[in-house]
C-alpha cells in the first residue's frame, strides 16, 4: 500500500509512539483509528445540532408537520 508523508510536531509523534506501544499496534493503525473516530465525532457532533434545528424550527424540515400537541387540543383530548 503505498504511503504519503505527513508532518507532525515532535510532541504529536512521541505520543503516537506511546499509544502504539501501549496498544500493541502500529503507529499507521493508532493514526487510522484515531481518524475513524473523529470522523464518527464529527457526524455525531452535526447530527445533533440537527435535531436541535429540527426540534427549534419542525416546519422548516418538513412545511405539512403539524404538531400533535396542536391537533390533540383542537381535537379536545388534551386540556380536560
Amino acid at each position: 500500500m503505498p504511503g504519503a508523508t505527513v508532518r507532525i510536531s515532535e510532541t504529536s509523534r512521541e505520543l503516537l509512539r506511546e499509544l502504539a506501544h501501549r496498544t500493541r499496534a502500529t503507529m499507521q493503525d493508532v493514526i487510522e483509528l484515531a481518524l475513524a473516530e473523529y470522523r464518527k465525532r464529527l457526524f455525531w457532533e452535526q447530527a445533533a445540532r440537527d435535531f436541535q434545528s429540527l426540534r427549534d424550527e419542525p416546519r422548516t424540515f418538513c412545511p405539512g408537520f403539524r404538531s400533535r400537541g396542536n391537533e390533540s387540543q383542537r381535537n379536545g383530548i388534551l386540556g380536560r
